[in-house]
């Protein structure tokens, strides 16, 4: 870290041609009006704009009671904390919002068919902005931890899209977080050598090591019309501790690993891991830490608090993502060790860390959660009975379909046994059963490669199923298997659909 830039500098702007534009946040939103793009920083709760949302969404309000209009579409790197997506949510400030969500209240709003949604690939985000697709950015919203002499901006605790929303915006408002530690310098690795087509050249990273990029982020001084200087922490709830399903669910995936080492197919130090938010990926995680596996990598998106366990441990060696996630006790410990967590731990533009061509070179284990899946193989993570969207694709898609093994993982009911997690047919696609590689469940873990569709629906009944479903489900594939117009891949279609209807209508599966 530079010496002229100390955690006890009077403030975090150091380039002194950019200290005339601070100002409040009440007073930067005035850059922001009706019917603009504009695209925030954050990514799972870290690294999102705080004060200026919370201003703009009153300054909505009070344009909504004028009777006049005044929305705007957000775009992100994922999802944020109530602080953006909620206040803006509530002030119904939001016209169009993308890639990916998790707040109640904006879901609420999504569902209730107040706003647009578009759920997309978080790899795709940034190259269709580039593309043209989403129209011109007006306004980039972004968090950093400080602005060095030169203007380069210290990135915060997440990366996600910031890169692009600079690039691509006309003007540009910095938060400059005071929270967010100094010493995050030297963990980015800004990559700026991508192109549009014709003219994209291979991306020189073969290990998730590799450090390919800058440190820092890069804006025209031009483009910088506010800065507001903020202290307040990043939103991350706590994980709960794993419940005895899911680390049942981490028992089969530990097998599994182990088995696969056993005969070849796996290296000793496996390949590089990537699992997504949540109190499985982090029972998960746990295991690997009480397992014999050392020296072991991640390529994935974001830094759980297991991971960081796992890196005190020496099992994981380092980690390459595009944020954290972790609660405000593992925070605390991040902070006291950050020297030591800057050595192993690199973050990365979201269209590097999601990429899908990176992620089928360096041959990455990826384990994602689901709604559902189906007897063949079909993945749901994102919508409740096919039509109410819950947060997202996220990443799971980028990964999913470029992993060298590809796991989906769930307890095999919901709602205290009232709905089964493996149904005849899914009531939306998110993953087809030809990226599915493993479905593993509390019950046990089906290996799906190299299985024709019948052949998966035996292996995921037997395996995956809750006893309480396992005979509903063997009985609809068996005349499925007799009466079904096709046998490749057999279905009786108004029965498959009436599984979800009779949820709907009884509030349980069960016959």
């Amino acid at each position: 870290m530079p010496s002229n830039l100390t955690a006890h500098s009077e403030s975090r702007i150091q380039a002194e041609h950019l200290r005339d534009r601070v100002m409040s946040a009440e007073q930067a939103t005035t850059f922001i009006h009706h019917d603009m793009t504009v695209g925030m920083s954050g990514f799972t709760g870290a690294g999102y704009p705080k004060a200026i949302p919370q201003a703009l969404a009153q300054q909505i309000e009070q344009t909504h009671a004028r009777g006049e209009p005044f929305q705007i579409r957000v775009l992100t790197g994922a999802s944020t904390a109530p602080e953006l997506d909620g206040a803006l949510a509530r002030a119904k400030g939001i016209e169009m919002r993308l890639p990916y969500q998790s707040d109640p209240v904006l879901r609420e709003r999504i569902n209730a068919g107040d706003l647009e949604y578009i759920d997309i690939h978080l790899s795709h985000v940034a190259q269709h902005m580039w593309f043209g697709f989403y129209g011109q950015l007006d306004v980039a919203v972004v968090e950093v931890a400080g602005i060095l002499p030169d203007g380069r901006l210290i990135p915060s605790s997440s990366v996600g899209n910031n890169k692009t929303w600079i690039d691509q915006a006309r003007h540009v408002i910095l938060e400059v977080n005071r929270w967010q530690p100094l010493e995050l310098l030297g963990m980015h690795d800004i990559y700026y050598g991508t192109a549009l087509p014709p003219h994209r050249k291979p991306i020189p990273l073969t290990l998730p090591d590799d450090r390919i990029g800058e440190s820092t982020l890069h804006c025209d001084p031009a483009k910088i019309v506010a800065i507001v200087e903020t202290d307040l922490p990043d939103r991350n709830s706590p994980f709960a501790s794993p419940d005895e399903d899911s680390r049942r669910i981490a028992e089969h995936v530990l097998e599994f690993l182990d088995h696969e080492v056993a005969h070849g197919r796996l290296p000793a130090q496996l390949l590089p891991l990537q699992s997504g938010v949540g109190n499985i990926a982090n029972a998960v995680l746990a295991g690997l830490g009480g397992s014999n596996y050392r020296n072991l990598t991640a390529y994935t998106e974001v830094i759980q608090d297991g991971m960081l366990d796992l890196i005190k441990s020496g099992v994981l060696r380092m980690a390459s993502a595009t944020a954290f996630s972790i609660s405000p006790q593992a925070m605390d410990d991040f902070r006291s060790n950050i020297d030591f967590y800057r050595e192993r731990i690199v973050l990365r533009p979201q269209e590097i860390s999601n990429h899908p061509e990176l992620i089928r070179r360096l041959g990455c284990l990826t384990m994602n959660g689901m709604i559902e899946a189906d007897l063949y193989g079909n993945v749901n993570s994102t919508h409740v009975m096919g039509s109410r969207i819950q947060n997202g694709i996220g990443g799971s898609g980028d990964f999913a379909r470029n992993a060298y093994i590809s796991m989906f993982l769930t307890p095999s009911s919901a709602k205290s046994g009232q709905i089964s997690c493996i149904v005849p047919m899914v009531s939306h696609v998110d993953h087809t059963e030809h990226d599915v590689a493993v479905l593993v469940t509390e019950q046990g873990l089906a290996d799906l490669r190299g299985l024709s569709p019948k052949q998966r629906a035996q292996q995921i009944i037997t395996h995956c199923a809750h006893p309480d479903y396992r005979d509903p489900l063997s009985d609809y594939f068996e005349r499925a298997c007799h009466d079904s117009y096709g046998k490749h891949t057999p279905h009786l279609l108004p029965e498959a659909l009436s599984w979800h209807q009779r949820f709907i209508e009884t509030g349980t599966m069960k016959r």
